[in-house]
């Protein structure tokens, strides 16, 4: 399958880094504020935007991790999804929350993360960072902060590739097979 890398290591810091300001200059600090980042690669996601802001703020952000497999309406019902670790650092109720996605595309995994999000807390927001945006919404559904827009096809499949999962940083796009009308 041919691919195209359409974000290097650099370019991936460079959004975080550019996330990482806008989420403090939004929520005007730190202060009541937590990182919530989505199983698999949102979470070393939120990880390096916690540590960009504890590097320019001095005050370090929660940073927590939330498995959406009990949550997904996209699991047959004669399969059992998949189930990994959920640790969310604090009493969320009352805080800003920001969620923390790899990939946006229908919207349904947000969708899942913000009903497994409830069952921890009532934040007092609810924002979303990702790290691309790929368009082909099936909810209404859109994030507050985005690293790329990267107009696909649905017969692409966009791949982040990051150290902590995939031993090397990189976004590409890899053809796939065309889906029918």
């Amino acid at each position: 399958m041919p691919e195209k890398v359409v974000l290097t290591a650099q370019d991936i810091r460079r959004a975080l880094v550019r996330i990482a300001h806008e989420v403090v200059e939004r929520n005007h600090g730190c202060h009541e504020l937590a990182l919530i980042g989505m199983r698999t690669r949102g979470a070393p996601l939120a990880q390096r935007i916690a540590g960009t802001i504890a590097g320019f703020e001095g005050q370090e952000v929660p940073v927590g991790i939330l498995d959406i497999g009990l949550y997904r309406d996209d699991v047959p019902l004669h399969r059992l999804p998949s189930i990994h670790h959920t640790s969310i650092p604090q009493d969320i109720s009352g805080q800003r929350v920001v969620l923390v996605d790899d990939v946006l595309y229908t919207g349904r995994s947000i969708r899942a993360a913000l009903d497994a999000l409830m069952d921890f807390g009532r934040p007092q927001v609810v924002q979303l960072a990702v790290l691309v945006d790929r368009g082909h919404r099936e909810l209404p559904i859109r994030a507050d902060y985005v690293g790329k827009n990267v107009p696909s096809s649905q017969g692409e499949e966009v791949a982040v590739r990051l150290v902590e999962v995939d031993g090397r940083d990189e976004v590409a796009i890899v053809q796939g097979k065309e889906t029918g009308p």
